[in-house]
């Protein structure tokens, strides 16, 4: 795997009702929704117009009995996934799923970060960048990952040492802090850190660009999903809201000046 250390490189829908999720994010996204493997668990590819965006899981039982919950998560590509968790692990984060072998895929294993922030890390099984899920501007793809954290200062830390995740500067935001810009160095900023909003759950939280996010509001709430902030104007140009699909997983949507 050719990926830089600490790179999201893939996203993943867990969900109760994968048919339900499927229709929902193809309704809001244009995403395609490909079929679930035969003779296995319930994986789905969603797919933008130029390539896989991410995946999405259906929930069994036994997963819901071990406390998994619909949200969206991130894989962060690693050099050496059991290093990498045991360096997680030394900081106060917990395993949830401990490191397994994916056939033709990579070793991965699920883990939280010292706030109990849920997420993946990973190797992929081959040589050359894994895939290209992230895409600042593109169309369809993750533009803008934000984390809100109960401490953000901590969370800048922990993610620059594990994952080489660089302070960039940062946009005050009164009472609640600032809201830190995170990147890797030579690059541009790929996401931002603040402090976890009253009321609000701690987590990953993933933009998807879209052509028009006041078009997409209507496509939202007609699918069955709740617009819970938004549309609003953020610095650069760009338009964004927040959101829970039908199942209860946040995501977000954004427009504009980026793209």
């Amino acid at each position: 795997m050719t990926n830089r250390q600490g790179e999201i490189i893939w996203y993943e829908l867990m969900t109760r009702d994968a048919d339900g999720a499927a229709a929902f994010y193809a309704a809001v996204t244009g995403w395609q929704v490909g079929a679930p493997p035969p003779g296995g668990p319930d994986y789905r590819m969603f797919s933008a117009a130029d390539g896989h965006a991410g995946g999405m899981l259906q929930l069994d039982a036994a997963m819901l009995a071990a406390g998994a919950s619909p949200a969206w998560l991130a894989y962060f590509g690693v050099d050496d996934v059991d290093a990498s968790v045991a360096g997680i692990v030394a900081e106060g984060g917990k395993v949830l799923v401990p490191a397994w072998d994916a056939p033709g895929v990579g070793r991965i294993a699920m883990v939280t970060d010292p706030q109990g922030v849920p997420f993946y890390v990973m190797r992929g099984a081959t040589e050359g960048a894994t895939s290209a899920v992230y895409q600042r501007r593109g169309l369809g793809h993750v533009g803008w990952n934000e984390l809100f954290a109960p401490d953000a200062e901590g969370a800048l830390g922990f993610y620059h040492r594990q994952f080489g995740l660089a302070y960039m500067g940062g946009m005050p935001m009164g009472e609640m802090g600032e809201y830190s810009f995170i990147g890797h160095d030579g690059g541009e900023p790929m996401g931002a850190i603040m402090r976890c909003p009253p009321g609000a759950k701690p987590g990953w939280s993933f933009y998807f660009r879209v052509e028009d996010v006041d078009a997409a509001r209507a496509n939202v709430e007609a699918a069955g999903g709740t617009v819970i902030n938004g549309p609003m104007d953020v610095p650069g140009g760009e338009r964004v809201l927040q959101a829970v699909d039908p199942d209860g997983a946040m995501f977000g949507l954004l427009s504009g000046a980026g793209a």
